[in-house]
């Protein structure tokens, strides 16, 4: 695996374009296409992207920091990619589905890495009834929004929101609500990675809710479903000791 074929993929920012060019130029460059390995350089942002551009492939990809947080990447360190990429360790992720039909009828579906979330569009509350595999487990949350998190984006929004973290093989995920008003006690639940999640906005012409899969945003939504994809596996690159699980667990005890 020494001699792998590694495809460069760069975010905008300059650091990760002077990044690429220095790779590029050590280790050459070859079409995402022709890889065996695709190199994001940039911040988890960027990785998300290029997740979802090449969804339903099988190149894993390896992230190189070159943003803020860069909880899915590894560190900034050009000397001995070559090595470190055929020592990596594999985590293998499954994307969520969103479907979402709006006030007008139309039907729009996503994918999402990290969660999918529904938020109120106005200084008015949203109302949602949440309903999982079919039966209704709570009537009406009061709150500015609620999201549904894979293991691996448990640590991003899903934190923020006070949501658990989840093992990046957890069979789980993360139902967190959103600054939730009633019931205000409320922390949310963990389903099955198989369960079905519905939302439903009540009046949603006063209080309108925007459905979101990571970045990709349906307005004036009135019904979202939720649900894993198995059929499509992600394969992300960790630095070995540095791996994806390792991380997740760490967080945990970072005060």
């Amino acid at each position: 695996m020494a001699h792998q074929k590694l495809a460069f993929l760069a975010g905008d920012r300059p650091e990760a374009v002077a990044a690429h060019k220095e790779l590029t130029a050590r280790y050459g460059a070859c079409s995402p296409n022709d890889a065996d390995v695709i190199v994001a350089i940039g911040g988890d942002g960027f990785m998300l992207e290029t997740l979802r551009a090449h969804m339903g492939g099988d190149k894993p990809i390896y992230g190189v920091n070159c943003g803020t947080v860069g909880f899915l990447m590894n560190p900034h360190d050009i000397d001995g990619l070559a090595e470190k990429i055929a020592d990596a360790e594999a985590a293998i992720i499954h994307p969520l589905t969103m479907t979402a039909t709006t006030i007008d009828g139309r039907t729009e579906t996503a994918k999402a890495i990290n969660e999918i979330s529904l938020f109120r569009q106005t200084r008015q509350s949203a109302r949602v009834k949440i309903i999982v595999n079919g039966k209704v487990r709570m009537e009406s949350l009061i709150c500015d929004g609620v999201l549904l998190s894979t293991p691996a984006g448990s640590t991003a929004y899903n934190l923020s929101a006070h949501g658990p973290i989840l093992p990046i093989n957890a069979q789980l995920l993360a139902l967190t609500p959103i600054s939730a008003f009633r019931p205000r006690r409320w922390q949310g639940a963990l389903v099955p990675h198989d369960a079905i999640v519905t939302f439903e906005a009540e009046h949603p012409e006063r209080r309108p809710v925007s459905a979101v899969a990571d970045n990709y945003e349906v307005r004036d939504a009135v019904s979202v479903t939720a649900e894993e994809d198995r059929s499509i596996s992600m394969t992300l690159l960790f630095d070995r000791g540095h791996s994806l699980d390792e991380r997740i667990l760490r967080e945990q005890f970072d005060y």
